[in-house]
C-alpha cells in the first residue's frame, strides 16, 4: 500500500531523532551534554563528556538509527527509491531532532549508517580515511570532513543508481557545512584533539 510509503519515512525520521548521546547524559550521569565540552549531541561530545563507553554506545546507536530504516524499507514497499529516502530522513532526523527542538548532531554516524545499507564499498573507504586522519590529525572533525569528502568522490567509482550519487554529494555537503566551525577551529590550529 502507498500509506506504507509516508509511514516509512515518518518513522526513519523519529527513530533518527532519538538523541542517543543527550538521553544517555541524562539518564545514567545526570549530565546534560548539551552544555558541556562542544555542546553537541553526537557522539564524539558524548565521548568526551561522559566517557569512552558511553561514547561508543552512542557512536554505535548513532549508526544503527542510519542502518536500520535503509536496509528494512524493501519489505515495506517495493518503490525503488523507499531506502534512500528513508535514509535521508534518518539523518534529517539526526541533523534536525524532533526530540531537542530540531537541533541536532552534525550526521556523520547516522550518514555512515545510511551508506553502509545504500554504499557499503564507498563507505568502507571513507571510514578507512576517517581513521588514517584521525590517527594523523587525533581531530574526529578533521576525519568526519575528511571522510565526507572521499564518499563524495568514492561513491562515482561504483556500480549504483545516479540518485545515490547525488543524495550522496548533498549528504556530503550537509556534513561539511555542519562542520563550518570546526574547519575555522581547524585552521587557527584551536581545534580540540583526542
Amino acid at each position: 500500500m502507498t500509506l506504507f510509503i509516508p509511514i516509512a519515512l515518518i518513522l526513519s525520521y523519529v527513530l533518527g531523532s532519538i538523541p542517543s548521546g543527550l538521553w544517555l547524559g541524562l539518564r545514567f550521569r545526570g549530565i546534560d551534554i548539551r552544555k558541556e565540552g562542544s555542546k553537541n549531541i553526537g557522539a564524539t561530545n558524548t565521548m568526551r563528556t561522559l566517557g569512552k563507553l558511553y561514547g561508543l554506545i552512542a557512536l554505535s546507536f548513532d549508526i544503527f538509527k542510519g542502518w536500520l530504516p535503509v536496509v528494512l524499507a524493501p519489505y515495506v514497499h517495493s518503490w525503488e527509491y523507499l531506502p534512500l529516502a528513508c535514509g535521508i530522513a534518518a539523518i534529517l532526523g539526526h541533523t534536525f531532532s524532533i526530540f531537542v527542538w530540531f537541533r541536532g548532531g552534525k550526521g556523520v554516524a547516522t550518514s555512515t549508517g545510511v551508506f553502509l545499507g545504500l554504499a557499503p564499498l564507498p563507505t568502507a573507504i571513507a571510514a578507512a580515511v576517517f581513521f588514517a586522519v584521525v590517527a594523523a590529525t587525533r581531530m574526529v572533525s578533521a576525519g568526519s570532513v575528511a571522510a565526507a569528502a572521499t564518499l563524495g568522490v568514492a561513491v562515482f567509482f561504483v556500480d549504483i543508481p545516479w540518485s545515490i550519487r547525488w543524495v550522496t554529494l548533498a549528504v556530503a555537503a550537509l556534513v561539511i557545512l555542519k562542520h563550518h566551525s570546526n574547519i575555522r577551529r581547524i585552521l587557527r590550529h584551536e581545534e580540540n584533539k583526542l
